[in-house]
C-alpha cells in the first residue's frame, strides 16, 4: 500500500500559548497532507519517536485517555486506508479525496447543492433530458421542505416515507408520479455513496419499496400499424411527417422520438444506421430494410454528413437543439391524435406507442426475449418484461382457445 498515515507535531505553526498542533500526516503516491486532531502540546511534551505525548505533560489529568484517543484516531482511519484498498478503490483517489474519506468532509454536505452539481455534469455531457429530471425533482423536493436544506443523511426512510404522503395528498398525483420521483431521487443518492458523500449502509431504498400500478396497454394492434403505413397525405401537411417518424420508430426497434431527431447523415454507414442512444449511451447497429430506406430517401437528398436527417432540430446551440427536440414532440403526439382520426384507429396514439407496439408485436412473432430487450436496449431482462406484460386481449383469446382445443 502506497499510503500512510502518522502522528506528528506541526512545528511549523506555533500557537500563542507557544504550543503545537498535534496532526496526521497522511502521504499518498509521494504526495502529503495533514489532518488536525484538535489537540496541542509544548514541543518538549511531544515524543516524536513513539508519536505520543510524554508522560511528563502537565496540560492534562487524563494524558493516557487522550494519547488513547491519538492512536484511536490512527487505527479507525487506517481501517478505513484498508477497506478502500482491499475494494481497489484506494488506487484511483486523489489525496485530497482520500482525506475526505478519512474524515467525513465532503464537498456537498448539502443533497440538493450536489444535486444541483449533477445537473450541471449532465448538461456538460449533452444529457439535457436526464439533466431536467433531475433538475424537476431538486424543486419539487425543495417545495416539499419549503426552502429548507437537506443534507444526505437525513434522506432516510421516514423522509422518503413523508415525501411520499406529500405527494399523493395533491390532487392529480399518482403513485406511478411518485416512483418516477423516488427513481431519480434514488439515481442521485447512488452517485453520492460513489463519490463518498454518504455510505451504503445509509441506503434508505434497502427498506422502501417503489410502488407502480399497471398503465393502460400502449401497444396496438399489427392491423392499426398497417393503417398508418396506408395512410396518404399530402407531403405539405405536416401529418407526412408525422406518419414517416412514427413508421421509422417502429421499424428502428421502437426508437424514441428524441433519437430520431437527434439521427445525422453521418450515423449511416454501409447500410446500417448506427448511433447512441440519448437517455442509456447504448450504441445501435440496425440494418437498414428496404421500408426504412424509402423514407430515409425523402429526408437525405442535398444533404451532407453533418446535417440532420428529420426536419426537426433548427438551432445550433447543443441546450437550444434538445428543446427543440422536445417542442417538436409535443406537438407530435398531438398530431399523432389526428392521425389515429384519419386511420380510423381506436386505440390511443402516442409517441410511446411505437416502441410497446414494436416489443408486442416481435413477441408475437416468437422473437427471443433477449432478442427483444436487445432490440429495445435494455440492460436488465426485467424491463423488457415490464413492456410485454400485457398482451392484447385478443391475443390471450386466441391462446385460451387453442389450449382448449384438448377437451373437443
Amino acid at each position: 500500500m502506497k499510503t500512510s498515515l502518522i502522528l506528528t507535531l506541526d512545528k511549523r505553526r506555533k500557537t500563542q500559548d507557544h504550543q503545537y498542533p498535534i496532526k496526521i500526516r497522511l502521504s499518498h503516491f509521494s504526495k502529503s497532507t495533514s489532518i488536525a486532531t484538535g489537540h496541542k502540546v509544548p514541543i518538549n511534551s511531544w515524543d516524536e519517536n513513539r508519536r505520543r505525548i510524554k508522560s511528563s505533560y502537565k496540560g492534562t489529568s487524563k494524558l493516557g485517555q487522550l494519547n488513547n484517543l491519538l492512536a484511536k484516531i490512527i487505527v479507525e482511519y487506517q481501517d478505513i486506508l484498508n477497506e478502500l484498498h482491499d475494494s481497489g478503490e484506494l488506487d484511483y483517489l486523489s489525496i485530497k479525496q482520500v482525506k475526505a474519506k478519512l474524515t467525513g468532509q465532503t464537498t456537498y454536505d448539502s443533497f440538493y447543492q450536489f444535486g444541483d452539481a449533477k445537473v450541471e455534469e449532465l448538461r456538460a455531457l449533452g444529457r439535457y433530458g436526464t439533466a431536467k429530471n433531475y433538475e424537476h425533482l431538486l424543486n419539487v423536493l425543495r417545495t416539499f421542505t419549503r426552502g429548507a436544506e437537506v443534507k444526505f443523511n437525513e434522506v432516510n426512510y421516514q423522509f422518503l416515507k413523508d415525501f411520499e404522503r406529500y405527494h399523493l395528498s395533491k390532487k392529480g398525483n399518482s403513485i406511478n408520479g411518485i416512483a418516477s420521483y423516488m427513481r431519480t431521487l434514488r439515481a442521485i443518492y447512488n452517485k453520492g455513496i460513489k463519490e463518498g458523500l454518504i455510505k451504503r449502509e445509509a441506503y434508505p431504498f434497502y427498506n422502501y419499496q417503489i410502488k407502480t400500478v399497471p398503465t393502460a396497454k400502449r401497444a396496438i394492434k399489427l392491423e392499426s400499424i398497417q393503417k398508418i403505413l396506408a395512410l396518404t397525405v399530402p407531403e405539405t401537411d405536416f401529418m407526412f411527417h408525422y406518419r414517416n417518424y412514427f413508421l421509422l420508430s417502429y421499424m428502428l426497434f421502437g426508437l424514441s422520438f428524441i433519437d430520431l431527431a437527434f439521427l445525422k447523415i453521418e450515423n449511416i454507414v454501409d447500410g446500417r444506421i448506427r448511433f447512441q442512444r440519448k437517455k442509456t449511451s447504448k450504441v445501435y447497429d440496425i440494418k437498414i430494410t428496404k421500408p426504412i430506406e424509402e423514407i430515409l430517401n425523402y429526408y437525405t437528398k442535398g444533404k451532407t454528413s453533418n446535417d440532420f436527417i428529420l426536419p426537426i432540430i433548427k438551432r445550433e446551440e447543443p441546450e437550444l437543439q434538445y428543446k427543440d427536440a422536445k417542442d417538436a414532440l409535443h406537438r407530435y403526439n398531438a398530431g399523432l391524435k389526428r392521425m389515429a382520426k384519419l386511420c380510423d384507429i381506436e386505440e390511443k396514439l402516442t409517441s410511446y406507442v411505437s416502441r410497446h407496439s414494436f416489443a408486442t408485436h416481435a413477441l408475437l412473432k416468437n422473437v427471443p426475449l433477449m432478442a427483444i430487450s436487445s432490440m429495445l436496449g435494455h440492460s436488465k431482462i426485467n424491463t423488457t418484461q415490464i413492456y410485454l406484460k400485457s398482451l392484447p386481449t385478443n391475443i390471450l383469446d386466441q391462446y385460451q382457445e387453442e389450449m382448449n382445443k384438448v377437451f373437443s
